[in-house]
């Protein structure tokens, strides 16, 4: 068996852990010890994972994100001699070792990709739990979904991004975002006392995880019962404005704005303002508190190919067969980027030179292309300069993005330089 090192942690391959291969959740009833349940907690650890990401309706409570009664759109079919071309494609990694695209799979856990070039398929493949029309977990490019939303809705001057967070919310005033704009919120700049690590099970986020109802809650848990109880409990900590801290809170602090001036949960806000405009193959789900509050930070699924449509529409300036979906100005603004010397202040090695809008990763890079970023390896990276967008699955064992990064990165440089004919 092929095994991967990972913080000094050896894990089998993305090939060994193939969940089918595995037998998780196989049989009637699966084996004792091939079951994944939510009730354990064991459906986000490894390999567990692996089957988790693609069946997350069947564990979670969820709210459905309608892609309404119109036709899917047509993103074609992927010709045979473009998938082995692809496939053979060569690069480095960061950490200097030689790969071809198709090996790049197994090693970065890929469940499900596909690459659209000019609008149309020209690479897809799935791999383990992960079929065509079944949603996986996006995690944070949830954040990109909904902060778009929400720059729109800045655009049509139903929100104010300079407004403090109490003039939408009054409940907040004596939180930590009681002095903060939805403009710290959109940009990460909040200072807040919450703390974003993923490896720790002791830390905030897997408080807030508990809160938003995404994983069980030990006997006896006296904690906030739902997310928006867990959010007024938030307490300041530094400066507003002055660095970029990543906190998956605030993206929920912004989807309860939103939800309070437009009367819409999250949910029917991505229907109305994108699944049922994009032409979306199936409908996609959120997962949802016990008041039904969905999760804007982390809880979105969606097929691969539906994550597309949706990196398309913003590569194609916000515009669809002639209709604009979300202003050009949003999507400009988004492209241009934020300050580059904020998200230097956090530390991320191999983001030199990145910077951060509106909930949008961009890379500056030769391709000017900017991505949404998940944990676990979910990507959704939209080059303009190369006419090419990436929707990328994944399970990988570790959550944070870096773990991915060394072969992630260069891989879809590599692929917008042949793409481009260079």
């Amino acid at each position: 068996m092929s095994t991967l090192r990972f913080d000094d942690i050896y894990f089998p391959d993305g090939i060994a852990s193939d969940p089918g291969t595995l037998g998780w959740m196989q049989g009637s009833p699966p084996p004792v010890d091939r079951r994944i349940r939510f009730q354990d907690g064991r459906f986000l650890g490894f390999p567990q994972i692996r089957w988790a990401l693609s069946h997350l309706r069947e564990l979670l409570p969820t709210a459905s994100v309608s892609r309404g009664s119109g036709a899917a759109s047509d993103l074609g079919t992927a010709a045979d001699t473009r998938l082995a071309e692809i496939d053979q494609l060569r690069f480095d990694s960061l950490d200097g070792r030689s790969y071809h695209w198709a090996q790049s799979l197994a090693d970065t856990y890929t469940d499900g990709i596909i690459v659209l070039h000019r609008g149309r398929v020209v690479y897809e493949r799935y791999v383990g739990a992960l079929k065509p029309q079944l949603p996986h977990a996006c995690f944070s490019i949830t954040k990109s979904y909904a902060a778009t939303v929400a720059a729109t809705l800045m655009y049509e001057g139903v929100l104010e991004d300079s407004r403090a967070v109490p003039y939408y919310l009054p409940e907040m005033a004596g939180s930590a975002y009681g002095d903060a704009t939805l403009r710290d919120l959109l940009d990460m700049q909040v200072g807040v006392a919450h703390s974003e690590v993923y490896s720790d099970p002791s830390t905030q986020f897997w408080a807030y995880a508990r809160a938003a109802g995404f994983c069980p809650r030990a006997p006896g848990d006296s904690g906030p019962d739902g997310l928006h109880e867990f959010l007024v409990r938030l307490r300041k900590e530094g400066t507003h404005g002055q660095a970029f801290t990543y906190k998956s809170v605030n993206t929920e602090v912004l989807c309860w704005a939103m939800q309070r001036v437009t009367g819409l949960p999250l949910p029917e806000l991505l229907s109305q303002r994108l699944w049922s405009q994009l032409g979306c193959e199936e409908d996609g789900y959120i997962s949802v508190d016990s008041l039904g509050v969905a999760m804007g930070g982390a809880g979105l699924a969606a097929t691969v190919r539906d994550l597309a449509r949706f990196g398309e529409l913003l590569r194609c300036d916000g515009a669809r067969e002639r209709r604009q979906l979300i202003p050009a100005a949003v999507v400009d603004d988004i492209r241009g980027g934020g300050d580059v010397a904020k998200l230097a202040k956090a530390g991320y090695a191999l983001l030199t030179g990145y910077s951060y809008r509106n909930m949008w990763w961009v890379t500056h890079n030769e391709h000017a292309a900017f991505e949404g970023r998940g944990i676990h390896g979910q990507r959704l990276y939209i080059a303009p300069l190369a006419q090419m967008v990436v929707a990328r699955f994944a399970s990988h064992p570790i959550a944070r993005s870096a773990a991915n990064d060394p072969i992630t990165m260069p891989a879809l440089i590599a692929l917008g330089r042949l793409l481009e004919g260079r």
